[in-house]
């Protein structure tokens, strides 16, 4: 790992955004509430945020954070495409952009894995860092 010990704590927010592209009608289930394992979303929410505090130990090399807040917006950007955007922040020595992308990842695999009896086609597409602030490196944003 890299040594960060000589770094001092600062604000750090970094927001990560993927999409789960789908049958319409399956996008019509998730809306509907009526896929037989329950409420996609909700579910889906949950698996990302217990997934950024566990991105330590997915991840070799990653550094243990303390995470201080994680918000997660799904929303349908067409009729069959969900888009998952998750922004992280902390106040520690290194930044969270592995956690915000560790968090649209397992939210889109949850959506997947809720979803496969009724759409096994779909795809996960283009998880990315959108942006991130803090750190010795600075501020960041996608063109």
């Amino acid at each position: 790992m890299v040594d960060v010990s000589h770094k001092d704590d600062s604000r750090r927010v970094a927001v990560a955004r993927g999409s789960v592209r789908m049958k319409n009608e399956t996008a019509a289930l998730i809306q509907n509430r009526e896929l037989s394992k329950g409420d996609v979303i909700g579910v889906a929410r949950v698996a990302g945020i217990m997934a950024v505090k566990q991105t330590p130990n997915l991840i070799p090399m990653c550094h243990s954070i303390h995470v201080d807040s994680v918000d997660i917006e799904f929303e349908f950007t067409s009729e069959n495409e969900l888009t998952i955007t998750a922004t992280v922040g902390a106040t520690d020595r290194t930044g969270v952009e592995m956690e915000a992308l560790t968090c649209v990842s397992v939210s889109a695999l949850t959506v997947y894995d809720m979803c496969k009896s009724a759409d096994k086609n779909m795809t996960i597409r283009e998880i990315g860092l959108v942006s991130k602030t803090g750190g010795k490196s600075g501020d960041f944003v996608r063109s």
